[in-house]
């Protein structure tokens, strides 16, 4: 499958495209855990994605980064930051259990870090910073 690029030029632009692909995920997570791995810098727009996908997905909490809880739950929807951590300490989350759960959707920022414990089927979509309000997004 060839990759898809977006360069979204506002927070608004992102989080309208993650709404867009929320409906999809939805319709994918009804029969298994949906992991999508997030790529990119600080300041990348991997957290306000996220808070767009949530938005898609009808969750109306507010959506902040867990950089110092490293996971946070919305009901179904787990917002996973691996920055400070590394597989071992994702698995001691209950990562496994998380991922078995049909109709879970799980989002990973700094996903690459903890690659080796996460499922064959984990879409991948890499955030890059252009300027300050424009966003490379790639999946």
């Amino acid at each position: 499958m060839k990759s898809k690029e977006i360069i979204t030029k506002s927070d608004q632009e992102t989080k309208k495209l993650a709404g867009e692909m929320a409906q999809e995920i939805m319709e994918r997570s009804n029969s298994e855990a949906f992991v999508v791995g997030l790529e990119g810098d600080l300041g990348s727009g991997k957290t306000t994605f996220i808070q767009g996908i949530a938005q898609g997905l009808g969750i109306k909490d507010k959506i902040t980064s867990p950089t110092f809880v490293i996971m946070k739950k919305y009901n179904f929807l787990y917002h996973i930051d691996c920055y400070r951590i590394e597989s071992d300490d994702l698995l001691e989350l209950g990562f496994k259990e998380i991922i078995s759960q049909p109709g879970n959707i799980i989002m990973i920022e700094w996903a690459e870090r903890v690659k080796d414990v996460l499922p064959e089927n984990t879409i991948w979509i890499k955030f890059e910073y252009l300027d300050k309000n424009k966003r490379r997004i790639t999946y």
